[in-house]
């Protein structure tokens, strides 16, 4: 069964990847900007209710992270503990063994909500939605929930949300014929100065190079990673990059905006893979 039978409404599609490929991707072709911001708000990604307990907010209105990651739609699958039906709302209780968290369903009057009638306390469902804070409580604002058809998604969604979150700390696994010489393991440090394990190798390969060498600190640490890579046709996955020099998705997103606006780097099999221009 596929993830997107789990999921059984149109919010979105499994893993938290869109069809760009990832959710730095953007419909204008680049990584920053507008068209980055809306796909990352329609992107859903598979958490746990440990995961949403430990999301962070720089202030009240900006977004919510995790692991220096930006958080679009969410889903999160649990046993309902207990269930306040009010006028407007119905407000569920959710435990998935690794936490608790509330998520709060409101009623459309005009819209039949035959899902949620059947949703009962005991019972395991699938939510979807944003999380959000009131006071000092967070809690999931679901956009859908139904009720879990078979015991399989329930193991499903745990297994999805850890390998999600393995391919957003070490990248993407390796491709068939791909040579795990040229895949990326974990950045020592994640800091915005760009200062990681791949440092100074990405410095000794473009050491003869002075091409770059009037760029800000970030910009030339990303041309001279992708430059130390192994040439082909796919270019250099974004999440790779991100993880060789630091910095967190949005910095990343600019600089490589920057890059790609001054012709140094190009997309290649889509708004996820760069390659420097020749």
């Amino acid at each position: 069964m596929s993830s997107n039978d789990y999921y059984g409404n149109t919010g979105g599609g499994g893993g938290g990847f869109l069809a760009g490929g990832s959710p730095y991707g953007s419909t204008s072709g680049s990584p920053g900007g507008a068209g980055r911001k809306s796909e990352i708000a329609h992107s859903l990604r598979p958490l746990t209710a440990f995961q949403l307990l430990n999301a962070t907010q720089a202030h009240s209105d900006a977004e919510w992270m995790l692991d220096d990651t930006e958080l679009g739609q969410v889903t999160i699958v649990g046993h309902v503990v207990s269930i306040q039906s009010q006028a407007t709302n119905n407000l569920y209780w959710l435990d998935d063994g690794t936490g608790r968290i509330e998520a709060r369903h409101w009623i459309d009057s005009s819209v039949e909500e035959t899902g949620s009638n059947a949703i009962t306390e005991g019972s395991y469902v699938r939510v979807s939605g944003s999380l959000k804070m009131f006071g000092n409580k967070r809690y999931v604002n679901a956009n859908h929930i139904r009720p879990v058809k078979s015991p399989h998604e329930i193991y499903f969604h745990l297994l999805e949300a850890m390998t999600v979150t393995l391919i957003w700390q070490r990248g993407p696994p390796l491709r068939p014929g791909q040579n795990p010489s040229t895949t990326v393991p974990p950045a020592v440090s994640s800091n915005v100065t760009g200062s990681s394990a791949y440092t100074a190798q990405s410095h000794t390969a473009a050491a003869n190079n002075s091409q770059f060498s009037h760029l800000p600190k970030l910009q030339y640490a990303i041309v001279t990673f992708i430059q130390s890579q192994h040439a082909n046709e796919e270019g250099v996955h974004v999440g790779a990059i991100a993880r060789a020099v630091g910095g967190t998705a949005v910095t990343i997103s600019n600089a490589l905006d920057t890059l790609m606006d001054d012709g140094l780097v190009f997309t290649t099999i889509d708004d996820s893979h760069f390659q420097i221009a020749a």
